[in-house]
């Protein structure tokens, strides 16, 4: 693959497994192709070529012998297989290589190749720091870390255990200092999200629900670790966001991720029904890639539906201990923001110590390249980006870029096609900026029309 694809010096990008049929059995099924004309693309393990290309004439002609639809689904399904080579903590980027060569054929085959990155304001990674609050003592230490979080100048999101039974997991955690303190992470800027009723070990097995469960009448006991009585998965997202607008007061709460990361098959059209629109359930290594993706119905493969997954990069469980790991964590994030893409971090804030300390330093580390915002502020951005349309053609020597964004959208950054400049005289919206081959777009709503000219 070309150097515009892949970092030939990493292995995690130049060799993508794809299972192991005489291990386990669950290889994906591929073709080989035999005696190709000129060198392939990629080769399978063997030697034999797993992706070919021909140039015909002034065209080109590209066979895969994957299906790249099928293991796409099965990374944004958390279905993918013993495919990753590690749960979290790493850098997984299969999915992405394979949609970057891609991206590299559309540029290749067309002068009018534009493309929409996948970071705000042309920065090239997007940082999410949240935290689960599931633990006593973690609300009132979650200020603390707001505190530094305001302090830089960013917000975070905190997913909130709506603790209000005393059981084998905990105490009660929303006791009577519980209202102020959410008030106060509000105030300060950060987005309060749903981090479900009960935390129990096994939601992943929880019945779907009736629809109707309410507080106070909605009680999951969690006998043990492998026992919860009355959990239901629409109990868990009604009850939970209801207690969260009520309490804070705050009129939204658009995101959810559940306890132990544990994923229902009904997860998604669970969180649909019950309002919420941004996921973080799982992580970017399961998912194989390090951007969101749409969510499908009981996580198959026939009905998209309109919730967006933004996995989870870096957590604090893992070993060594989280302040152990800054220099790894810095290192990941670099790779990731080498072509644009994802970062969510993790953070309980059960102590404060050496998690609050990789925080700040982790921020430090990756300011200068990156964009800050909560889940609810990047998945708003990222379900606008989604609907944006655009349409490229040659005029008079100009490219002339239409776009048309249904809703309203900031700091959308366009990649362009080498040796072009911005046309400052034709451009809408007038703020529209260029450096490199990125143009930064101001705020977009409708349609809107800018010109590049050779340079």
């Amino acid at each position: 693959m070309t150097s515009g694809v892949i970092d030939a010096a990493d292995p995690r990008e130049t060799w993508l497994p794809l299972g192991n049929a005489a291990g386990n059995g669950k290889a994906i099924g591929t073709y080989a192709y035999t005696s190709p004309r000129q060198a392939p693309v990629a080769t399978y393990e063997d030697g034999s070529a797993a992706i070919i290309h021909r140039q015909i004439g002034s065209g080109n002609a590209y066979a895969l012998g994957i299906d790249l639809g099928a293991l796409l689904l099965k990374g944004h399904n958390n279905r993918e297989e013993d495919l990753a080579r590690s749960y979290v903590n790493e850098f997984e980027p299969m999915l992405d290589v394979l949609l970057r060569l891609l991206g590299d054929i559309y540029r290749k085959a067309d002068n009018r190749a534009v493309i929409l990155r996948p970071v705000p304001d042309s920065k090239d990674l997007a940082v999410i720091i949240s935290h689960d609050v599931d633990y006593t003592r973690s609300l009132a230490n979650a200020v603390d870390y707001a505190r530094l979080e305001r302090s830089l100048g960013i917000a975070a999101t905190y997913f909130i255990q709506t603790k209000y039974l005393r059981d084998w997991n905990d105490d009660i955690i929303l006791d009577e200092t519980a209202p102020d303190l959410l008030r106060e992470l509000k105030d300060m800027g950060m987005e309060l999200a749903s981090h479900g009723v009960s935390h129990s070990r096994v939601f992943r097995d929880f019945p779907l629900g009736e629809g109707t469960e309410s507080y106070p009448d909605y009680r999951p006991f969690v006998k043990d670790a492998s026992t919860t009585y009355g959990g239901t998965i629409l109990g868990e997202l009604r009850v939970s966001r209801f207690i969260l607008k009520q309490l804070a007061e705050v009129s939204s709460v658009p995101s959810f991720r559940p306890g132990h990361l544990l994923n229902p098959f009904t997860l998604p059209q669970a969180l649909d029904a019950t309002g919420y629109a941004f996921s973080s359930s799982v992580t970017a290594n399961n998912s194989l890639t390090h951007l969101p993706f749409q969510l499908n119905h009981d996580r198959d493969v026939k009905t998209e539906l309109p919730i967006f997954e933004f996995p989870v990069t870096i957590e604090d469980e893992a070993l060594p201990a989280l302040g152990d790991r800054l220099s790894q964590a810095v290192t990941l994030a670099g790779k990731i923001a080498r072509h644009g893409g994802l970062c969510v971090v993790l953070i309980h804030p059960d102590i404060l110590g050496h998690k609050l300390s990789f925080e700040r330093e982790f921020i430090a580390g990756v300011r200068e390249f990156s964009w800050f915002g909560t889940l609810g502020d990047y998945g708003q951005w990222w379900s606008a980006r989604n609907e944006v349309q655009i349409d490229a053609e040659w005029q008079d020597g100009h490219l002339v870029v239409q776009l048309f964004a249904p809703k309203p959208v900031k700091g959308i950054t366009l990649e362009v096609p080498a040796g072009l400049r911005l046309d400052l005289q034709h451009r809408q919206p007038s703020d529209a900026e260029m450096t490199g081959n990125r143009v930064l777009l101001g705020q977009l709503r409708g349609k809107s029309v800018i010109r590049l000219v050779r340079q």
